[in-house]
């Protein structure tokens, strides 16, 4: 059999890159290659079944050759319905496609048209459409060996994506109205099994649907994406069932290996709905609306009681096909965040949103132990709360349901923020990670004077978001003040921007207050108030973790804050962050503050006595996991999974150790109290 490095070395392609194809099909088929030099050049061979000759590779014919061995084996077309380069009258000229299944009454008319793209090149998709419009095939497959999309050929220029192509022996609608269970969804899983980001869905989406749709996108994604989250909850029996047969007894999260479960008979599970089963596009509509209104009844808060969707029949029936195969609960929340903070970003006027490896550096370095208490007072979508979780529940990267005896550590974990948007998108990733109990709420961190009135005057708030304002409440250091709270860790990215010019919210602050401050003619940035406002939230001994512009660091207008900080608490650590982190949304250089608030008394919180003289952890990121375009770097590692490349933490021991490993073993010799 060749080998990988000849092919790797040959083609410049590596198989196992190509997930839209199992290994054993690739090990097959590698089999049947053989080398040869043509004019002095090694050269890789194999037998075409279909032109009955020998035929070289490139990285195109070798993923033509596999995908048309998959149509002789798996599918059972007859070679002699197969076609390669096949003449296609389109636009006035005459073109090829790679591949045509012909119908097999009449046997010369095409049914199904395959295009096929070297493996590094996503494109063709539009020259495989005009191909069926100009033979009304009414099929179409396009795929570059890592993903493969295919479309049923409704109308001209409408296209719906299908599930999968017929076999020989079946027809289109045998297709569409097979039954559909959440193991197929799991075997299917376009996230999993192509690599595919729903991001990427989206932006197909709205290029090809959304963007003329009329309709308010991120409120029609929001709402599709929430019901896709029910169908999915409401077949959870049959996920503790595929459970059962996946994981040792008294396990308590997924299987991130999924090459059980097509063993499972699956005949008693439910059939998924949110599914274009060959209906009218009216009645798929109504099914949708109906999933609707059930998941707002279980999930309250997140959209009005009378809500609807905007979108039309024909625009629902193509959003529904492109994201019936994707599984998204309990799915890699990377993903997830990065589609949703992309609406969000279009929506709001593109805000940077905190990379994943930075907001882990952070969750790790301060070390969040079940039973504490912690807050995010700009949470944006979630993402410091939503880890801090995992890390207590021991879920952190691998994608795994919260074991229910640790649920209990949820209700201490928080997230603030003033856009209503944002809570609510963060209230949906929660869904995402199985956490139903969740304590993001929409409230003006800075305004805490108005947080009682804003939960006793506002119906619709208290309903949606009253007991998890309970919650937070009961963390107050005083029963009549929502000013001074007892949090054990607070991590959070405020809004970098102008002074805060609000008379009402300045004077509530020792660095907001001109009379208190010894250059009252400096203006006070937003951030500087929500240091003050983080301190005062966190408890005697109590640790944070803020970003920070590098600017607040080094320039004499923020001296006054730093100043401050000082008085209150000791710096434990300052790691500044590398110039493409918040690539392509930002590129301002930015560091994260790491503080321990002053403690003498062991009997109120965790001690940090007070010194005058200390040392304090620097460092400074070399490698922020993002090229100069904000494009994410990854490593592939050697079961052919992915990570992004960074220095900011390890990982848990799949990257070389990083910064955070560096001040955990600085904290232990310091002693510091969260890491004795």
């Amino acid at each position: 059999m060749i080998q990988t490095d000849t092919l790797q070395r040959v083609l410049g392609m590596d198989p196992v890159d190509l997930h839209v194809f199992r290994r054993d099909e690739i090990q097959v088929f590698n089999k049947g290659i053989f080398p040869r030099r043509v004019n002095g050049e090694l050269g890789l061979f194999i037998d075409c079944p279909i032109r009955k000759k020998e035929v070289q590779l490139d990285p195109e014919e070798y993923i033509r050759q596999l995908y048309a061995r998959r149509l002789l084996k798996v599918y059972k077309y007859p070679k002699d319905r197969l076609k390669f380069e096949y003449p296609i009258r389109s636009d006035q000229e005459t073109k090829r496609a790679d591949i045509v299944v012909l119908g097999s009454d009449p046997q010369e008319t095409p049914y199904i048209i395959v295009e096929i793209k070297k493996s590094w090149l996503l494109a063709g998709k539009a020259q495989l459409r005009s191909y069926c419009n100009a033979t009304g095939a009414s099929i179409g497959v396009w795929t570059n060996g890592q993903q493969m999309f295919c479309y049923r050929h409704k109308s001209p220029n409408y296209f719906e994506e299908i599930t999968d192509i017929p076999t020989a022996e079946q027809t289109l609608a045998d297709v569409l109205n097979a039954p559909f269970t959440l193991k197929n969804l799991i075997l299917k899983d376009k996230l999993v099994m192509e690599r595919r980001s729903l991001k990427d869905i989206l932006l197909e989406l709205e290029d090809e649907v959304l963007a003329n749709a009329g309709v308010n996108v991120f409120e029609e994604v929001l709402k599709l994406i929430f019901t896709k989250l029910y169908d999915e909850f409401k077949s959870q029996k049959d996920q503790n069932e595929i459970n059962r047969h996946l994981l040792p007894l008294g396990a308590g999260h997924i299987a991130s290996d999924e090459s059980g479960v097509a063993e499972i008979q699956d005949d008693n599970f439910r059939r998924m709905q949110f599914r274009n089963t060959g209906q009218t596009d009216t009645e798929l509509q109504a099914t949708l609306q109906r999933l609707f209104d059930d998941a707002r009844n279980q999930w309250p808060g997140i959209f009005p009681e009378i809500s609807t969707f905007k979108l039309s029949d024909r625009h629902m029936s193509i959003c529904v096909s492109s994201l019936q195969n994707t599984k998204l609960l309990n799915a890699d929340l990377q993903g997830i965040e990065d589609a949703f903070e992309h609406l969000l970003g279009q929506r709001r006027g593109g805000l940077s949103f905190t990379p994943r490896p930075v907001v882990d550096m952070c969750v790790k370095m301060l070390n969040p132990k079940r039973g504490e208490s912690m807050i995010d007072p700009a949470a944006g979508t979630g993402r410091f709360p939503i880890h801090t979780v995992f890390k207590m529940t021991g879920t952190s990267f691998i994608h795994a349901k919260i074991p229910t005896e640790s649920e209990k550590y949820i209700s201490k974990v928080f997230g603030i923020d003033f856009s209503e948007t944002a809570v609510r998108v963060a209230r949906v990733l929660n869904l995402i990670a199985e956490n139903e109990e969740t304590n993001i709420l929409p409230l003006n961190v800075l305004d805490y004077e108005r947080w009682d009135d804003i939960a006793e005057n506002y119906r619709g708030w208290s309903i949606a978001y009253g007991e998890g304002f309970q919650r937070l409440k009961a963390l107050r250091a005083a029963e009549d003040g929502n000013r001074y709270f007892n949090f054990d860790i607070l991590m959070g990215h405020p809004p970098f921007g102008g002074p805060v010019k609000e008379h009402r919210i300045l004077h509530q602050y020792k660095l907001g207050s001109r009379e208190k401050r010894e250059h009252p003619e400096i203006r006070v940035k937003r951030e500087a108030l929500f240091i003050e406002r983080s301190l005062d939230l966190l408890k005697p001994g109590g640790r944070m973790a803020m970003l920070l512009p590098q600017s607040f660091f080094n320039t004499t207008a923020e001296k006054f804050v730093r100043d401050f900080i000082v008085t209150e608490a000791r710096i434990l650590g300052v790691v500044g962050l590398h110039a493409n982190t918040f690539r392509p949304d930002a590129s301002l250089k930015t560091s994260v503050l790491f503080l321990q608030k002053w403690n003498d008394d062991p009997e109120i919180g965790p001690l940090c006595p007070r010194v005058d003289d200390y040392p304090t952890f620097l460092a400074t990121s070399e490698q922020s996991g993002k090229d100069n375009a904000g494009n994410y770097i990854y490593r592939t590692r050697h079961n052919g999974s992915t990570i992004v490349e960074h220095d900011l933490h390890n990982h848990e021991g799949k990257l070389s150790d990083g910064i955070a490993e560096a001040f955990i073993e600085w904290a232990k010799r310091e002693g510091l109290s969260f890491w004795s």
